[in-house]
């Protein structure tokens, strides 16, 4: 399987290199997704047997300031993946984010659920889902959620960073979520781009988050307890931790149609933070 990568030092193109090492990464030196004719140019030039979109604008906060730009990388650079893959029937899987939905409600967000962005990175997020589904290729759009991993920054590093110097933290306790290490991801990803060049499914709009669903506050916990640190953790509301971009209280997930379509199940986010923390330890040493 010829493999083309667009990302080579976020998350989960890390871990997606760990698993193909063979396939082609393309980091912005070689495909910056500000240039989306860039970023098509280099699906033409590589004619691989299956693209994955690995990269995107995530600084969220950021992104307040910054829409226009967060909307070409990941609005405007997707679709002129998606245009290039369907031009030449080649499946293309890009990795969205619960962030497109508005965070209402207690019940699991479903693929075909209403999207509703509470900010600009979701927005911006959202014209890239619906740029890829009007190019009209095969594709899979995988909405994932609190991505982490050994590598960048993510919530987990962030806890521990902070439990070097602080014996005492307060965490938002309101927000529910599934945690995603991103391993699991790159693990999904692979697993539908085989199906995919295989001709075994046409695609389509799927979810995919760790289980079992908890709040952040709850997420720092069970990183300190697995980790051996001391730190008193605090529940606090959202508001008490006010940022310049609205984060979704309810970003639970139903997966149900990956298990169904793919057989990949949700995977626990637990046991995944157990490797994840050997990693760091590893790195660290």
């Amino acid at each position: 399987m010829k493999l083309l990568v667009f990302g080579k030092t976020g998350q989960v193109a890390r871990e997606l290199a760990r698993l193909m090492p063979g396939a082609q990464f393309h980091d912005r030196a070689m495909a910056d997704l500000s240039d989306p004719v860039g970023c098509a140019d280099a699906i033409a030039t590589h004619a691989p047997d299956v693209v994955i979109n690995a990269a995107a604008y995530t600084a969220v906060d950021r992104a307040e300031e910054e829409e226009a730009l967060a909307t070409v990388v990941n609005g405007d650079a997707p679709t002129a993946m998606a245009r290039a893959c369907a031009a030449r029937d080649i499946p293309f899987i890009h990795i969205s984010t619960d962030y497109v939905f508005d965070g209402s409600g207690q019940a699991a967000w479903q693929p075909g659920d209403a999207t509703a962005p509470l900010g600009a990175y979701g927005r911006s997020k959202l014209v890239g889902e619906e740029g890829i589904r009007a190019a009209g290729g095969r594709h899979v759009i995988l909405r994932t959620s609190w991505v982490f991993s050994a590598h960048g920054a993510n919530f987990v590093k962030t806890m521990l960073r902070l439990s070097e110097s602080r014996d005492a933290l307060s965490v938002v306790a309101d927000q529910i979520g599934g945690p995603t290490a991103a391993a699991d991801i790159a693990a999904a990803c692979v697993s539908i781009a085989r199906q995919m060049v295989a001709g075994t499914h046409a695609g389509g709009t799927y979810h995919f988050a760790g289980t079992p669903d908890v709040s952040w506050v709850g997420f720092a916990r069970e990183t300190f307890a697995r980790s051996d640190r001391a730190v008193t953790v605090t529940d606090i509301p959202s508001s008490d931790y006010p940022t310049p971009a609205k984060r979704p209280e309810n970003s639970r997930m139903d997966c149900t149609t990956l298990v169904t379509d793919f057989g990949i199940s949700r995977p626990d986010w637990r046991e995944s933070l157990s490797r994840v923390l050997i990693d760091l330890k590893d790195i660290s040493q």
